[in-house]
């Protein structure tokens, strides 16, 4: 890995190459999405059907989109009872954490009469998009299922792409149904954000659709987005380590190399007060890298957005971290939790050479669905909140009312607003 001398020339360069991994450059697919959504809104299972069978190679219908309970046992059947055995632990962990976010709904009184308060209630239908390409991934089953479970929605639907036989991975099943997932539809791409967006004969519309995909299915939830609620538009991966030089290096490199297997865009850097210790992180990064059966996408990672920067204060190394307001950021220093008080923009934090990142990916319990590319410093992860809504509760009496409606009609008339003032003054017009 490259080492460089961390100046506030580096870091700005650093922070416009990051940039460029920004998943906000859609043009040349912008229009292809834009006329599968609104065919699909418009044709609905008809088009959906006929996207399956061009890009899927699937001839599917009505009544096989839906996968069957009889699918799903035989997936079951196709699943290593040792790979069961860590969802069913993994869920536990997800379940435990997420019920702790849980918000009750409020009412406060006054005297005089006056009620405030909050209602919290779910979202109806949530829409769960699982991608099915080239691999199947029940991790990101269970990060984006459970939270909505948990939150207490009545339906979770997903979509998940088949294989030209019309068969679901049967690790994707069975973690759904361990999950709880109520109905699954085999249907991908932008077609299936499109049937969860508006609903179709066959599919459910939804009330927020959440889950990662491809560029088609980022740019088909922002196309949606307004007819539904999205989580987020999801960038490529990425780590930041912070360390001074207390770390053991083949632990940093191998942190490094764990997202930097995910694709080419992804990004691996370590910012670090030791000279020392990047040069040996550098060695061990090369010695793995050997090793690794994704070596190929590993090297352009980080040719492309793997950086060591070796800081002259920690206090600097701090300011370039939340600065990246990274996906993951790692601290291993003398004193982990001290550093991570000082930590403003990260989407998960994790503390110490025994909390490594795949840790939060599978099993630890917070969501690996993390805001990317400099988004931590307005995205959270996502978590129950996403599947909630929130209603005000106002209740006055007429004693209340009588102690302020000449300010509520005053403030009405200052903009202009007479029917505003109007329905605060009739109330009281024999006084």
């Amino acid at each position: 890995m490259r080492i460089i001398k961390l100046t506030q020339e580096t870091r700005q360069n650093l922070l416009t190459d990051l940039i460029r991994r920004s998943p906000d450059d859609y043009g040349p697919y912008e229009a292809t999405v834009k006329e599968i959504v609104s065919d699909v809104h418009v044709r609905g299972d008809e088009a959906l059907l006929e996207y399956t069978a061009k890009f899927d190679k699937a001839v599917l219908t009505k009544e096989t989109m839906r996968v069957t309970e009889e699918e799903i046992r035989a997936a079951y059947d196709a699943v290593a009872p040792e790979l069961l055995d860590v969802i069913r632990k993994a869920i536990r962990n997800i379940e435990e954490y997420h019920e702790l976010q849980k918000r009750n709904s409020w009412i406060t009184t006054k005297p005089d009469g006056t009620i405030l308060g909050q209602k919290i209630a779910p979202v109806e239908y949530a829409g769960v998009y699982v991608p099915g390409g080239k691999a199947a991934y029940p991790s990101t089953v269970l990060m984006n299922v459970v939270p909505a479970r948990v939150a207490g929605v009545p339906h979770i639907v997903m979509t998940t792409p088949c294989n030209a036989e019309g068969v679901v991975y049967p690790n994707t099943l069975v973690a759904a149904h361990e999950a709880g997932v109520t109905e699954i539809y085999k249907c991908g791409g932008a077609q299936a954000i499109a049937a969860l967006a508006y609903g179709t004969d066959t599919i459910p519309k939804v009330d927020k659709i959440v889950g990662p995909g491809n560029i088609f299915v980022a740019i088909a939830k922002r196309v949606v987005f307004g007819h539904v609620s999205i989580d987020s538009i999801a960038g490529p991966s990425e780590i930041l380590v912070l360390a001074d030089d207390t770390p053991d290096p083949k632990y940093v490199a191998a942190d490094l190399l764990s997202q930097a297997e995910h694709d080419e865009l992804a990004s691996a850097i370590l910012v670090t007060t030791s000279e020392a210790l990047a040069g040996k992180v550098s060695e061990w990064v090369d010695h793995f890298t050997e090793k690794l059966e994704r070596k190929e996408i590993i090297r352009k990672s980080l040719d492309n957005f793997g950086y060591i920067l070796v800081a002259e204060t920690m206090e600097d190394a701090i300011e370039t971290a939340n600065l990246l307001a990274p996906e993951h950021m790692e601290i291993l220093t003398e004193d982990p939790f001290r550093i991570m008080t000082k930590i403003k923009n990260a989407g998960a934090i994790f503390l110490g050479e025994y909390s490594s990142e795949p840790l939060g990916d599978y099993f630890a319990g917070p969501n690996h669905v993390l805001p990317t590319n400099g988004t931590a410093r307005f995205f959270s992860p996502l978590g129950v909140d996403d599947f909630i809504k929130k209603s005000s509760i106002i209740s006055y009496s007429r004693e209340a009312l009588q102690a302020v409606y000449k300010d509520v009609a005053t403030f009405a008339e200052s903009e202009g607003l007479t029917a505003h003032a109007n329905s605060m003054l009739v109330r009281f017009e024999d006084q």
